[in-house]
């Protein structure tokens, strides 16, 4: 008896300690306002770390795509360059031999743009549209699927909470009891066996409160988790009203029209299918590299040299100079003579170095692939392959989408099922209890007998919590195919 006794007091310490810091939060939380569902979700699609994740990666499919915009535009690049020469080289500018040390600047601008080359640029263009598009469809299907795993847990917040009040409603009604019973054996009703078996029962209740409480707290820190939220941080959900009939003579839709609808709303179907198109863009843009291309081109450039000279004119001083030649007239020898000419040698300026030398050049290239170690051809086949890996991933998908809804469909009916027979279940085992409680008052029946019936109260409200709460989850399902808001 004196071990009974500590037993429950252990008990009743411990739930007193879960229920006073329970208290304490609930009066932090009070300062705050409810999280309804549409909060719980809206928080985490803002933070959920894999949200932000896929986020970037859209952005980099819309950045790759901008690149294959601009790969339209024509090329422009400007190559100015300075150097010093040593040693025997070529001036660049009278293509001459030259041992002196000289400086030179040479300056050069090429454009190219191509003409024509099979819609490569086109279709490359187009499959990173596609690619885009396909992975803002995988954000949106994300989104989706963290609305409906925050759900869940949402769910199952509020399953535990009503757990709580379910354990706390048999506590109460076994500590009552027990009093009851106290009384009884003191005016000699009843055995004090009673009064040990009730303690008994009671430090069971107090358990399963505890345990209750519990799995409150660890569903907290799920949804946090989830919500990619403080754990530390104060969270109250809203409790709302849940009329289980309306929602059930509203779900009367077939597997069929449920299956048209989320092959409309569901994201991931669409993914597929713009990954299918891209694939096959992506094919196209592949076999024109087989083709010819043509590419029209233009260069500009000029340069300068420190050992440029031109000649600017002449001078004539009027004197004659031998030029060591004779030649014989009339028996006599003269002296071949020419003008004393000295010419006036100059080193042109920097710029009009540059005008002199600039020059202009336009070119067509016509590019023919003839062998580059089949990398252009194993390219395609590649491309084509991932053309059909693509078809099959869309068939899996759309295949996996319909045994889904299906299966969901199934198991709405039968939650419907359990929820209706947990629900007569609980009714009648209220109704005994009711009259194994009289019964016992009266003496009419023995504490083994009553706290059986006790027992199976307990079991049959918590078996019908569990289906509510599983069919709301199913139902939640189903409007998550049918691309519905998830709200309570």
């Amino acid at each position: 008896m004196r071990f009974i006794k500590s037993i429950v007091i252990l008990f009743f310490f411990a739930a007193v300690l879960l229920g006073s810091s329970h208290l304490r939060a609930q009066t932090v939380i009070g300062k705050l306002s409810n999280w309804t569902l549409q909060d719980a979700i809206s928080f985490a699609l803002k933070n959920n770390i894999s949200i932000r994740q896929n986020v970037i990666n859209e952005r980099l499919a819309h950045l790759t795509l901008q690149q294959s915009k601009y790969a339209q535009l024509p090329s422009l690049n400007i190559n100015p360059s300075y150097g010093i020469s040593n040693g025997r080289s070529v001036d660049p500018t009278t293509n001459q031999f030259v041992t002196s040390s000289y400086s030179f600047v040479s300056a050069a601008a090429n454009s190219n743009v191509l003409v024509f080359g099979w819609f490569q640029q086109r279709n490359t263009i187009e499959k990173n549209k596609l690619s885009w598009d396909a992975s803002k469809a995988d954000l949106d299907q994300l989104k989706n699927d963290v609305s409906l795993n925050v759900a869940t847990a949402y769910l199952r917040v509020l399953m535990a909470r009503e757990q709580i009040k379910v354990n706390e409603k048999q506590v109460n009604l076994s500590k009552e009891q027990l009093n009851q019973t106290r009384q009884f054996a003191a005016a000699g009703r009843l055995p004090e066996l009673n009064v040990a078996q009730l303690e008994a029962q009671l430090a069971s209740d107090s358990s399963g409160l505890i345990s209750a409480l519990a799995d409150y707290t660890a569903s907290i820190l799920d949804i946090k988790a989830l919500m990619n939220m403080d754990f530390e941080a104060p969270f109250e959900p809203f409790i709302p009203e849940i009329p289980m009939e309306d929602r059930i003579s509203l779900n009367t839709l077939s597997p069929d029209y449920i299956y048209h609808e989320a092959l409309r709303n569901i994201p991931s179907i669409r993914s597929s299918d713009l990954k299918l198109k891209s694939a096959q863009k992506n094919y196209a843009a592949t076999k024109a590299g087989l083709w010819p291309q043509l590419t029209l081109g233009g260069q500009l450039g000029s340069n300068w040299t420190s050992t440029y000279k031109q000649i600017d004119g002449y001078n004539v001083d009027g004197t004659y100079v031998p030029t060591g030649t004779f030649v014989n007239v009339g028996g006599s020898t003269y002296d071949v003579v020419q003008p004393n000419v000295q010419p006036n040698i100059t080193s042109p300026g920097f710029f009009k170095q540059m005008d002199n030398n600039f020059r202009q050049t336009v070119s067509a290239t016509l590019n023919i692939p003839i062998f580059n170690s089949w990398q252009t051809q194993f390219q395609t086949r590649q491309a084509k392959l991932n053309v059909y890996t693509q078809e099959l991933n869309k068939y899996q998908t759309d295949l996996k989408l319909k045994q889904d809804v299906y299966k969901a469909h199934n198991d709405v009916v039968n939650a419907i099922q359990k929820y209706y027979a947990a629900k007569r279940s609980q009714d009648a085992a209220r109704r005994a209890f009711d009259f194994a409680q009289k019964r016992y008052e009266l003496g009419l029946t023995n504490t083994i007998d009553y706290l059986t019936t006790q027992i199976n109260l307990y079991k049959a409200e918590a078996s019908f919590l569990n289906s509510k709460y599983d069919l709301i989850f199913k139902l939640k399902v189903i409007d998550y195919y049918m691309g519905k808001q998830l709200q309570l």
